[in-house]
């Protein structure tokens, strides 16, 4: 087994380590796994919408895997976690974005409802596994 190789997403990912000491990815042999990904911007600003948030957190997951050569198409795991629970939209934006980031293969998925998440104003985070060739 190599050792982990630890990532860090350009912006966001940087203030995250150098305030809260953690990586955004690590990367052991062909396994890539993510941190959660809010759904926030590189000022740690959340959108209004839910829908909006979520779009956002996919596109933070596909950021976080690019730094450890990975994509969506490398996906095998999601894990999501929701505060407010599932209202009919939530699952229907999350459908429609795997469907968009992954139309060769359906991932498996557990998604949770919980109490809070990191940021006070956060209603989803999103972490992954992937496996890369």
């Amino acid at each position: 087994m190599k050792k982990p190789e630890f990532f860090v997403t350009p912006g966001y990912g940087e203030y995250m380590l150098n305030s809260l000491h953690y990586s955004q990815a690590v990367k052991i042999d062909d396994r890539v796994e993510t941190s959660g990904q809010g759904g926030w911007d590189n000022n740690l600003q959340i959108p209004e919408l839910i829908a909006d948030e979520i779009a956002q957190a996919f596109r933070n997951v596909e950021r976080t895997l690019a730094t450890a050569d990975a994509g969506w198409e490398h996906v095998v795991h999601v894990n999501s976690y929701h505060v407010g629970g599932f209202p009919p939209e939530v699952n229907d934006v999350m459908v429609k974005l795997f469907r968009h980031y992954m139309p060769n293969h359906a991932p498996i998925w557990t998604e949770v409802g919980v109490t809070a998440l990191g940021l006070p104003t956060m209603r989803i985070e999103i972490r992954v596994t992937a496996i890369v060739p």
